[in-house]
Parts: C-alpha cells; structure tokens; sequence
C-alpha cells in the first residue's frame, strides 16, 4: 500500500505490560500531527486478535511481557497472523534485534529512541515502507554473519527499487515489468537468504540483508 493510499488514521494497538508505557505512547500519538490512533492497549497478545485491537493498521509490541526470556514466540504468532508488528523493548542487543527482524518484525525500536522514531516508525510501517531506527541500523551493521547468497543483476534491481518505492506496482512501472514479475524476483531472493539460513520474511529484514551484504547503504534509505 502506498503512504497516500491509507483511507483513515493510522491506527495500532500496544502490548505492553508497563500501563506507564502505555499512557505515555497515548500522549505521544495524540500529539503527533496527524493523530495516530489507538484502538487498545494490553499485556497479552490476545488483545491484538479481538475487537477493536484486531482492526489495528500497526501492533506495537513489547518483548518482555513477563519475566524470562523474551516473547519471541508471541512475536512468531503476531507475524504468522499477518500482523504488522513494531517491538518496542528495552533489549538493545544485536542478537535480539536480528532475531526478531527474522521472525518477521517490520522494525524494532528501544525505548529511549523517543517519540520521533515511534510515530515515525509507525506511519512507515502502516504503508508497508521500511524504516531503520538507530538501534536497527547498529545491530544491522553490527551483523557479522558471513553467508551471502548469490543474487541475478535483476534480483538486485528489483530489490534495491522496492527498498526505494512505497509499492511493488510503482517498482513495477518504474522497470517496466509486471506486478506479478516483481513478486517473483522478491520470493525468490527470499528463497536464497532462507536456504542460506538467513530468512528474510519482512521488507525490513530484507532491508537488513541488503545493508549487511553491502547492496545498499544506510544513507540510501
């Protein structure tokens, strides 16, 4: 969907066990200028599947619900629900961040990137556009893992124009190819960062491999 094809408010719900941090994403959103909207706000994922927090464009997403390590399964179960999901946790390691970017997360912020990077994040991500927060773009570079799959000279065009467009159809016109062609350069990539056990499964992750692997920078996105 392209930014300008949203019909309504941009909407989330928050899962989060912290009310402070719920009330204090409340004031955030309700100052950003459009509104963003919050439809609910829980400690469980389950408010993200009922009413009204089902009809959310965005999940905001605390990793650490209860003590233990943190929800990656939660997560897991959000993403295969084709939720849109934002973790916004105070875990900043690397390793955390990746993972969850592999699991689907369309970004992930810490808690002290501010009120900037959330409303920010949350309109990119309502428009299916990527966005890379300070703590992204560190565990991206960060990332030392060696594997690179072998991508065609017209898998890396197509890749690199979808990073730069809010759609696959104006990548489409853009190379003058099909909407379907598009999808298929796309899965198949995704298919070769899989096989070399780094699935990509979100735009944003694709957007990791592509930095990692040096296809693009991050002054480019």
């Amino acid at each position: 969907m392209d930014a300008g094809e949203l019909e309504h408010d941009v909407t989330i719900v928050i899962i989060d066990d912290h009310p402070a941090v719920a009330a204090g994403l409340e004031a955030w959103c309700t100052a950003a200028r459009p509104p963003v909207r919050i439809l609910d706000s829980g400690d469980r994922i389950i408010t993200a599947f009922v009413e009204p927090g089902r009809r959310a464009d965005v999940v905001v997403f605390d990793l650490q619900l209860r003590p233990g390590p943190p929800a990656f399964d939660d997560l897991a179960e959000l993403v295969e629900q084709g939720r849109r999901v934002i973790v916004y946790s105070q875990h900043a390691e690397p390793a955390t961040v990746l993972r969850c970017l592999e699991l689907g997360a369309a970004t992930y912020l810490t808690k002290v990137e501010g009120k900037d990077h959330l409303i920010a994040a949350v309109r990119a991500v309502a428009a299916d556009r990527p966005y890379t927060s300070p703590s992204l773009g560190g565990a991206i570079v960060a990332d030392e893992r060696p594997l690179r799959p072998v991508l065609s000279d017209r898998e890396r065009d197509v890749l690199t124009a979808w990073f730069e467009s809010d759609s696959k159809r104006l990548v489409a016109e853009r190379l003058h190819l099909s909407p379907k062609t598009v999808e298929t350069y796309i899965n198949r990539v995704r298919i070769k960062y899989a096989n070399a056990g780094r699935p990509a499964s979100s735009k944003a992750a694709l957007v990791a491999r592509a930095l990692q692997d040096g296809l693009v920078t991050l002054d480019e996105l």
